[in-house]
């Protein structure tokens, strides 16, 4: 059984409102990087990003974060931006779903061993049950779900969808 969260119009909405919580963080801001996990997370960064460079003169930087989401420990996190790309610089790392926190948690990690200016989450979906201490700075939705429900996310031209599984 599938049950439709957010419709196509749901999701623009909640991408505006994530983009616009992100500029008003970091108005003083020259240059901003959205850092998206491969993924949903990769295909919401683009979006948010398309936004903010129509609200703001900032410079807005796409990064691609790449990691083995089953296994995040041995694969290790990989970034398309090297080091000193975003050092000292305001990042926000954005995935589509928080599930259990494992892939945003790992984000976090490799982000962190270098000095930055500032670092925060943004996720589409944020489901109330996670296996690590982190949070979601900047969230479309939350949902309080059992654990063997599946929160899917869809981002298809035109018809990006969000629902329960």
């Amino acid at each position: 059984m599938v049950n439709k969260i957010l419709t196509h119009e749901q999701i623009q909405h909640k991408v505006k409102r994530i983009a616009y919580q992100i500029y008003e963080a970091n108005v003083e801001e020259t240059e901003l990087i959205i850092a998206g996990i491969d993924g949903g997370g990769l295909s919401l960064a683009k979006k948010i990003k398309a936004v903010l460079q129509k609200i703001t003169e900032a410079k807005i930087i796409l990064c691609k974060v790449m990691m083995d989401k089953k296994n995040p420990l041995d694969s290790g996190v990989t970034t398309s931006l090297g080091e000193e790309s975003y050092q000292n610089k305001s990042i926000v790392l954005v995935d589509d779903v928080l599930n259990s926190g494992t892939t945003l948690i790992y984000g976090v990690h490799h982000f962190l061993k270098t000095p930055l200016k500032q670092l925060k989450t943004a996720v589409l979906v944020n489901r109330n049950h996670k296996k690590y201490p982190v949070k979601a700075d900047y969230k479309g939705i939350s949902l309080s779900t059992s654990l063997n429900e599946h929160i899917k996310v869809a981002f298809q031209a035109k018809n990006d969808l969000v629902y329960l599984e």
